[in-house]
C-alpha cells in the first residue's frame, strides 16, 4: 500500500447520530480484539492510508462521551479536532459544521463513524484527492457490505461511460437470500439486487468546490420546519444516507446533494448510458471501486458478527491487531 507525497487530506467523521436502532453510542461500539471502539479502527485505517487531521462531528448528547474516549485513548500524535452539530439536520449540514476545522482550501474525505472501510480504500481515496480535481466516491460490491441477516440501507450507484457517478438511489430493507442475491423489500424496482451491484456506504472524497454546493443546499432548506423522525440516524450517516428530499423534512442528506450535483433535477443525466465526459471537474464524482469489504454496526445484535469479522481480518493479515500501529505512545 502506497500513497503520494504532499499534504494529507483531512478526514471528516460523521459521529453526531443518536443511533436509536442501536440503543447506544455507536462510534464507541467495542469491535476490536482489545475492546477498541469502531472509530479507533476507522481513524487508524485512514491515517495508515494517507489521511491527516481527523475532524469528528459530534452531537450535544453523545459528544462528551466520544471526546472523553478520544482524549484518553488516541495517541497524542493524532491531530484531531471536534466540531458540534447542534441539531440533527442531516449529513450535508454535518459536513458544513466541520468546515472551520477542515479549512476552505483543502481536499477532505467524509465517512460514517460506525463503518470500517479498510486502509486500502482510504489509500486509494487519498491518492485520488492528491492527483485529481474531481470529487470521488469509494463504492463497494453489495455482497461485501452485508455482515448479518438484519436489513440494511444502501445507495445503489449508476456509473456513466467515463466511470463517473451518473445517479445514486437509496434502497431500503435489503436482505441476503439463500441463492446469493439480495432482496430489497422497499417496493422499488428491481426487487432483487445482484451481489456485484456497486453501492455507497458514505466514503466520499471532496475537493474545496463542494463547499458552496453544500452551503446552497442547506440554505435552501433553512427554516423549513420540523426534522423528520429519521434524523437521529441520518445525522451520523447511517447506511447510504441517500433518501427522498420530500420525506426528509429539514434534513439535508449528503447523497441527495451529490445526486443533484451530478444529475440536476429535470435533466436526463441520471440515465444509465449517460457519459458525462464533458462535465466540469467541480460537478464530476469519480467512482472508485473498492477491492475489500466494508463492515459496520447498525443494530446491537451486529456486534458479535462484526467482532468476528475484525478478528478474522487480523488473523489473515488484512488489518493490524492494534489500530495505532503507525504511532507510538498514547495520551
Amino acid at each position: 500500500m502506497t500513497t503520494r507525497e504532499g499534504p494529507r487530506p483531512a478526514l471528516v467523521v460523521l459521529a453526531a447520530g443518536l443511533a436509536k436502532r442501536y440503543g447506544g453510542c455507536k462510534p464507541l461500539a467495542p469491535v476490536g480484539p482489545h475492546g477498541e471502539a469502531i472509530i479507533d479502527l476507522t481513524a487508524g485505517d485512514a491515517l495508515a492510508g494517507g489521511f491527516g487531521r481527523v475532524v469528528l462531528v459530534l452531537s450535544p448528547a453523545t459528544g462528551p462521551a466520544i471526546t472523553y474516549h478520544v482524549q484518553r485513548c488516541w495517541p497524542s500524535q493524532v491531530e484531531v479536532a471536534f466540531a458540534e452539530q447542534p441539531a440533527p439536520l442531516g449529513t450535508a449540514h454535518a459536513v458544513l459544521c466541520a468546515k472551520p476545522h477542515v479549512g476552505a482550501g483543502g481536499a477532505f474525505a467524509v465517512v460514517n463513524a460506525d463503518d470500517l472501510y479498510g486502509a486500502d480504500a482510504f489509500a486509494r481515496l487519498s491518492d485520488h484527492l492528491r492527483s485529481d480535481e474531481r470529487h470521488a466516491l469509494v463504492a463497494y460490491r453489495l455482497r461485501d457490505t452485508i455482515v448479518t441477516a438484519s436489513p440494511v440501507t444502501r445507495g445503489t450507484c449508476v456509473a456513466g461511460e467515463d466511470g463517473t457517478l451518473a445517479a445514486i438511489s437509496e434502497r431500503r430493507k435489503i436482505e441476503r437470500r439463500p441463492d446469493g442475491t439480495f432482496a430489497a423489500e422497499d417496493g422499488a424496482e428491481p426487487g432483487v439486487l445482484d451481489g456485484d451491484t456497486l453501492v455507497s456506504v458514505n466514503l466520499w472524497g471532496f475537493r474545496p468546490s463542494i463547499w458552496p454546493v453544500l452551503d446552497r443546499a442547506v440554505a435552501e432548506h433553512a427554516g423549513s420546519g420540523a426534522v423528520s423522525s429519521s434524523a437521529s440516524d441520518a445525522a451520523s450517516g447511517t447506511g447510504s444516507g441517500a433518501g427522498s428530499g420530500a420525506a426528509s423534512g429539514a434534513e439535508v442528506l449528503l447523497p441527495e446533494v451529490v445526486g443533484d450535483l451530478v444529475a440536476p433535477r429535470g435533466s436526463d443525466a441520471g440515465a444509465p448510458d449517460a457519459g458525462h465526459s464533458g462535465r466540469e471537474a467541480g460537478r464530476s464524482v469519480v467512482i472508485l471501486p473498492a477491492d475489500g469489504r466494508c463492515i459496520g454496526v447498525t443494530h446491537a445484535d451486529d456486534l458479535g458478527a462484526v467482532r468476528a469479522e475484525v478478528a478474522t481480518m487480523i488473523a489473515t493479515g488484512e488489518r493490524p491487531e492494534h489500530p495505532w500501529s503507525s504511532f507510538s505512545g498514547a495520551r
